[in-house]
């Protein structure tokens, strides 16, 4: 989870400040249409527009929990490739013993498959590391995850070819490499699949139909109070639904995104150790977010 040091409520509003502006305009004008003369006597039994209240609200927390349940399932995903980075290159350095090279050969790549994947996901350019790494092995292709992976698997045909390595434990790292692919294919399916906008468009309109009938079922004695209801009570609904916006969509750079950068980072810092590299720098912590 990334988490702002200084949370501040000012971003949360720019994010709905065109739909508290709305609302506020609209509640305005409806409370004063309540007060003309040709519908001031209209009342609505206030069953009603908790009824509708209700709905919206059930509609709100299918809505998060769907959010939630797709932030969390990235989350999840990316402690896979965690795990299966740091199996993967222990168990080339447990089957290829005294061969240093081979082993730094298949770090390398593992550690810039990491950081290629997140960088893509977010759809970002590649960073100078990643940037390098392609030009000094030439590679070049569309999916550069996809691209890495295959190099990983063809030098391990390579070296049962030459005898360096046994046919079953190419198929434990084969394994290993699958599970890899597998992760990355979850992460471009929640990627590439968005939540269908239809459901927001019904919850907008409910939640606007409720702000229109809400003060006919207030007491018009107190205009204040009911112009404030009507602004607050839909507010709320927006601002939930905005929240539940913001967080289906974990990959996209901002305040609630899997911080993949720093997961690849730590996988860095492993993988080094792994390999007996010396002098390994620490993950830089961020001066603005917690991340976790």
């Amino acid at each position: 989870m990334l988490l702002n040091r200084r949370i501040s409520l000012f971003y949360f509003l720019r994010q709905i400040k065109f739909q508290i502006l709305l609302l506020l305009a609209f509640a305005v004008v409806i409370g004063l249409f309540d007060l003309h003369p040709a519908v001031k006597q209209i009342s609505l039994p206030l069953a009603i527009p908790a009824l509708l209240g209700t709905a919206v609200s059930l509609l709100l927390a299918f809505r998060t929990s769907q959010s939630y349940e797709r932030w969390w399932e990235a989350r999840i995903v990316w402690g896979g490739i965690v795990n299966d980075s740091r199996t993967f290159i222990r168990e080339v350095i447990t089957f290829l013993p005294g061969q240093p090279d081979i082993a730094r050969a298949f770090a390398e790549r593992q550690i810039i498959w990491n950081y290629a994947l997140g960088e893509s996901l977010r759809r970002v350019p590649f960073s100078e590391k990643v940037q390098e790494y392609l030009r000094q092995n030439g590679i070049e292709s569309i999916n550069i995850p996809n691209a890495l992976l295959d190099l990983h698997a063809k030098q391990l045909s390579e070296l049962v070819q030459t005898g360096q390595l046994s046919e079953f434990r190419q198929m434990q790292l084969d394994d290993t490499i699958a599970r890899l692919c597998d992760s990355m294919g979850k992460c471009e399916r929640i990627k590439n699949t968005v939540f269908p906008k239809s459901y927001s468009l019904l919850l907008h309109t409910m939640i606007y139909i409720f702000a229109a009938i809400l003060p006919f079922g207030l007491d018009d004695s107190q205009l204040v109070v009911e112009m404030l209801l009507s602004f607050l009570i839909p507010a709320m609904f927006i601002a939930i639904e905005k929240t539940a916006i913001i967080m289906q969509d974990p990959f996209e750079n901002g305040p609630v995104d899997t911080p993949m950068t720093a997961l690849a980072q730590t996988i860095e810092i492993n993988i080094l150790q792994m390999i007996g590299e010396k002098n390994v720098q620490p993950r830089k912590v961020s001066e603005f977010y917690y991340e976790m």
